[in-house]
């Protein structure tokens, strides 16, 4: 017989040791879950974050030693309807003054300053303490604010500024976000319970899943010590880690079910699992960490964070299902199928072991007319394709933030009266001290320079304001434009700015350097980057999973059609994403406002994320076909056989994540709706058409050869699955041993 591979030798030792495998995974949940908390986590800096001109701008303020800017906030007094009452609002102003000043946390109460069309009174209020938790301090000032308004009714007083903001959108955010998660597992519950027919073997997914997010969150804070964190982290843990630890776990439970519905004994069973399942589960979790891996790639802190979170996500599930997974079920035996739901039972226990009428009749075309089923199902999926080559990419900017809060409201009215608060470009200058004189006239000219050009916002009373480092060698000028940070008018004043003024205004002064950054310059830099750093990420990740999956399947062939199949998944989901969002049909249907454009870190995230997912079912439904294969079937009942028998399997896995992912899609903010609704299109597109359609109808065509590999790849000692011979009248043999 041989050595058994080291999935089958994990799984025999933990079902025959269930407890100390349990207690082990509990110890060691506990450890990295502890010890990453008591090491705490290190965040990315701005030298960590530099992408093009704008991160060089940002990277020279950072060095230069500035003081840090106290948290500014304001009151913004308006009239309700019609001009604003000059006199009722300059009482007004001065009660909020008042009033403000005796407020804890306050440090100064500025002058207040009129818009230059008279259509508002700004209250600055400078705010005491550490800048980065103004927000959390701000409650204070909103509440002495609405007493000022209480006072004045006849006035629209409100608080404005970042504060107040941050601490409005962090509450909508918040309850956006817990919403989600409470969401999130009673509906991957209901579906697996819907699966299994039975509350445990329903709960021991989520278990899995639960605590492989657990380790994997302590062991990411250890890591920011190597690789800086950044602010998603933690939600891409959860979201990858319920995904891969219910997939995983879904695929092994399901087959130890089968085997034991054939009548093994429980170990046995699960030594099955593991030979067959457990072995799809190692190559699909590696598929996974090798296309992650790919984010390390872009030279970008956030990506190489996000990697580093989702790897040790997934090799932890992978971990889980080879070790705990087997202990649990070996351990509850058939109480893994207790307390049973009546009706649900009898379903799951119909369908489990997927010879449905149903899926049969979707293999059919497949298998019958497999060149025209091919043809049709690629033009249609290159169709949906086609919309991203038409792909923009953006930040989404404070104009995509939710308009439900008063807080962006005032920020409506804030922008309209003073827009110098709205968009705003950077412009850092580095050069020897001794220059200082010359680069400030410089600076005080360029802004000047802008006055009269419609791309520009006419400057503040005081004309522009220049901030010095203190040693004078670093100068910093923000000047505005009024318009939305993603629009084409904010693009040219960028253009305008980097081409001609700058350059211009600092001709001849000796020894300058300078970068202009911003919320424009971000957008504009951050999209560049994407679309020079998405072909290496991904010739890269194509290239290693290339190489993984003909290794392990024996076969050039499958490599290759896995390959094509992901690209065409992946393409498909881009111009989804491109006609939903990018289109004028779906807004009011969704509950969104468009930007017109693809958030800028998602075309690369989503290539490489669903790389991986979709890499989980695609191998574990060729690993079905391949074990019939190997036992002499004929290509074309193989791929039935394997199709059929991991449909269930594959459609349930499919269906938790569309659920997950698609509460992700509800959330207020733009990113969120957009990475919810590609995951979610990518997946059911994935584990429908593709493995449903495409695959078997390109197996059936290609029949044997799907197994071809040059002589150095085939396997010793026996004979290939191209080779094998024809169907015996024998018991069913275990999965292959490659």
């Amino acid at each position: 017989m041989g050595r058994r591979p080291v999935t089958v030798r994990m799984a025999r030792w933990s079902a025959e040791h269930p407890w100390r495998a349990i207690a082990l995974w509990v110890v060691f949940v506990a450890v990295c879950f502890v010890g990453g908390n008591s090491a705490g986590l290190k965040e990315a800096t701005p030298q960590d974050d530099a992408i093009g001109e704008a991160g060089r701008a940002y990277v020279m303020i950072d060095k230069a030693g500035f003081a840090d800017e106290p948290a500014v906030d304001n009151v913004l007094i308006t009239a309700r309807t019609g001009k604003l009452d000059t006199a009722a609002a300059q009482k007004a102003a001065a009660d909020a003054t008042t009033k403000l000043r005796t407020v804890t946390g306050v440090a100064e109460v500025g002058k207040p300053i009129p818009a230059n069309d008279g259509s508002a009174l700004l209250v600055p209020i400078t705010m005491a303490g550490d800048p980065d938790t103004a927000a959390d301090r701000v409650e204070p000032l909103r509440s002495a604010t609405a007493e000022v308004q209480a006072t004045h009714p006849e006035l629209r007083v409100e608080q404005v500024g970042g504060p107040s903001i941050g601490k409005a959108l962090d509450d909508t955010l918040g309850e956006d976000f817990k919403r989600a998660e409470i969401l999130s597992l009673p509906v991957t519950l209901a579906i697996l319970i819907l699966v299994f027919g039975a509350l445990i073997a329903a709960g021991v997914p989520v278990l899995l899943a639960l605590s492989s997010v657990a380790a994997a969150m302590g062991l990411s804070t250890l890591a920011s010590h190597l690789v800086p964190s950044s602010d998603a982290t933690a939600s891409v843990i959860l979201l990858i880690g319920m995904a891969v630890g219910v997939d995983y776990s879904l695929f092994y439970v399901r087959r130890e079910r089968e085997e034991r519905a054939k009548g093994r004994g429980h170990v046995d069973a699960v030594e099955i699992a593991a030979e067959t399942s457990g072995h799809a589960v190692v190559v699909s979790g590696t598929a996974v960490i090798i296309a992650m891996a790919g984010l390390f790639l872009a030279g970008d802190s956030t990506f190489s964070s996000l990697a580093v979170g989702s790897i040790l996500v997934v090799a932890v599930a992978v971990l889980g299902s080879l070790t705990v997974l087997p202990a649990i079920l070996a351990k509850l035996g058939r109480w893994v199928d207790r307390p049973r739901v009546p009706l649900l039972w009898r379903l799951s226990a119909r369908n489990s072991g997927g010879g449905s009428r149903f899926w049969r009749a979707v293999l059919h075309p497949a298998l019958r007319w497999p060149v025209a089923t091919l043809l049709v199902s690629v033009l249609a999926l290159l169709a949906l394709a086609v919309p991203a080559l038409g792909m923009n990419l953006k930040f989404p900017g404070t104009e995509d933030l939710p308009r439900t809060t008063p807080a962006m409201q005032a920020y409506d009215r804030l922008t309209a009266a003073y827009p110098s608060n709205g968009t705003n470009h950077l412009i850092a200058v580095s050069a020897p001290a001794a220059s200082a004189p010359a680069v400030q006239a410089a600076l005080k000219n360029l802004a000047q320079s802008t006055q009269g050009d419609r791309l520009f916002a006419p400057l503040e009373q005081g004309g522009p304001d220049i901030e010095v480092s203190p040693d004078k060698t670093v100068s910093v000028l923000h000047v505005a434009t009024p318009f939305s940070s993603r629009s084409d008018e904010a693009s040219d004043s960028l253009h305008r700015l980097r081409s001609d003024l700058v350059p211009a205004a600092l001709n001849g002064v000796p020894g300058v350097t300078y970068a202009v950054g911003g919320g424009v310059a971000d957008n504009e830099d951050y999209a560049e980057h994407i679309w020079r750093t998405l072909p290496l990420v991904a010739g890269v990740v194509l290239l290693l999973t290339f190489l993984m999956m003909a290794w392990t399947f024996r076969s050039v062939v499958v490599a290759a059609t896995s390959i094509m199949l992901n690209l065409l998944s992946v393409g498909a989901a881009y111009g989804l994403l491109v006609l939903v969002f990018q289109g004028s049909w779906a807004p009011d249907l969704l509950g969104f406002t468009s930007m017109d454009a693809i958030v800028s870190w998602l075309p690369l995230f989503l290539f490489v994320v669903l790389f991986g997912l979709s890499m989980d079912y695609h191998v574990f439904v060729v690993s079905r076909i391949r074990e019939a294969v190997l036992r002499g079937v004929p290509t074309r009942e193989a791929v039935a056989e394997g199709i059929t028998g991991s449909a269930g399997t594959v459609s349930s896995a499919a269906l938790v994540m569309v659920a997950v992912f698609s509460i992700f899609a509800t959330l207020s903010t733009i990113d969120m709706k957009q990475l919810g609704i590609g995951l979610a299109a990518a997946i059911l597109l994935d584990a429908t058409i593709i493995r449903a359609v495409v695959l078997p109808s390109a197996m059936t065509l290609l029949g044997k050869a799907n197994w071809w590999a040059p002589r150095f790849m085939r396997p010793r000692g026996r004979h290939t699955a191209a080779a094998v011979t024809p169907p015996q009248p024998e018991p069913e043999l275990v999965g292959p041993r490659s």
